[in-house]
């Protein structure tokens, strides 16, 4: 196959490339600009696709003997991914900008390009692995090192482009093993720190950011009776579950932390209160992507699901009902925030995935279920 392999600059892109030319596929190298500023420098670990990146996938890239190329991504990634951002938190929502740079950049600016240049797949350094059925289906499974599984951020890309895509990193054991692979193959990124935080904020500033682009915002915080308790310079700033930088006048009453509750944007208001009001047991998600087609459609379906990043899989049962995705859940959880992407499990694969839209107490969103299935891994 004539493989695009996406080179960030790190030590997972690079060996993915390598394991990808391993198979025997023609690779061809691509660094996707997405910085509007062409003199950005990375920050230690924080950032990326910065310079310095840049030209780590090229030497990468010479090493491995592929042709390389700089795709400018600045635009897209501005439009899709960074006002993205600030539009949901302007709207109290609390997005995922990996997420989001998967669904728009990654797997659909990148990945349609590639097709449109006759490439037949993507190659990436994500850790996830793809399972094909005897039927030829595909499936999305969790990485073979825990520690390291990206599936939930890899969710949202759909069957179609699940189909063109690979993660050649999907079964090593550890990411011990991508260095020493890296440093065996003398690739000079091997012991290159990991970036993270959020890449277009370097700084892992993320207020700051938000302040510099939505500008102050002045209005009140309020307890779960409506009683001001205190003042913020930008609703924006506060997501469900927060509970350091409130900055309140006074103390609770019984003396008892408080925590942000919800955000109401039409009247720029954070409500706060006691972690026990934070407690939900159902969820209602939106822009559903199902990648398991041979899940049902409708009907209750017992799995497990995540909402966050690494966070903890909890126990489920969800069900579809067109672009809707409802959530029961087995235990309450705490925290969970309009904007979050939850993601579907059955053992190591993903079902699909859903924006929350609204989390609330037994009764409040979901009508009683009938008798559930049990999804298979």
């Amino acid at each position: 196959m004539r493989v695009l392999a996406a080179l960030s600059g790190g030590v997972d892109s690079a060996v993915a490339a390598a394991r990808a030319l391993d198979a025997g596929h023609d690779v061809v190298g691509v660094h996707m600009a997405l910085s509007r500023s062409r003199a950005q420098h990375r920050t230690g670990s924080r950032g990326c696709c910065s310079i310095e990146d840049a030209g780590d996938a090229r030497r990468a890239a010479d090493v491995l003997g592929i042709p390389y190329y700089v795709w400018d991504l600045s635009e897209e990634f501005e439009e899709t991914v960074v006002d993205d951002f600030l539009a949901e938190y302007a709207a109290g929502r609390t997005p995922n900008p990996c997420v989001r740079c998967n669904e728009h950049i990654k797997f659909a600016a990148l990945l349609d390009r590639a097709l449109a240049l006759g490439f037949d797949a993507v190659a990436t350094g994500h850790y996830a692995r793809i399972v094909t059925r005897p039927d030829g289906a595909r499936e999305l499974h969790r990485s073979a090192d825990a520690a390291k599984d990206q599936s939930y951020v890899l969710a949202v890309m759909g069957p179609q482009r699940l189909a063109r895509s690979l993660f050649p990193l999907g079964d090593v054991a550890s990411k011990a093993d991508v260095r020493a692979e890296a440093a065996a193959r003398g690739l000079s990124v091997s012991a290159k720190p990991d970036s993270y935080d959020i890449c277009f904020v370097a700084d892992g500033d993320t207020q700051g950011f938000l302040r510099s682009r939505l500008g102050a915002q002045p209005g009140l915080v309020v307890d779960a009776d409506g009683a001001p308790v205190g003042e913020h310079d930008g609703a924006y700033a506060y997501t469900v579950g927060q509970r350091k930088g409130l900055a309140l006048g006074r103390p609770a009453p019984d003396g008892r932390p408080r925590y942000v509750l919800e955000v109401r944007p039409a009247t720029n208001t954070v409500v706060v209160g006691p972690s026990e009001l934070l407690s939900v047991d159902e969820v209602r998600g939106h822009q559903t992507v199902w990648l398991a087609e041979d899940v049902p459609a409708s009907g209750w379906t017992t799995a497990h699901v995540q909402v966050r990043a690494h966070g903890e899989p909890a126990a489920a049962r969800v069900r579809r009902t067109g672009d809707a995705l409802e959530v029961l859940l087995a235990e309450p959880m705490r925290g969970l925030a309009p904007g979050q992407s939850l993601v579907v499990y059955a053992g190591t694969r993903v079902l699909g995935q859903a924006t929350i839209e609204r989390a609330g107490r037994a009764g409040s969103l979901v009508a009683a279920p009938e008798a559930a299935t049990a999804a298979t891994a």
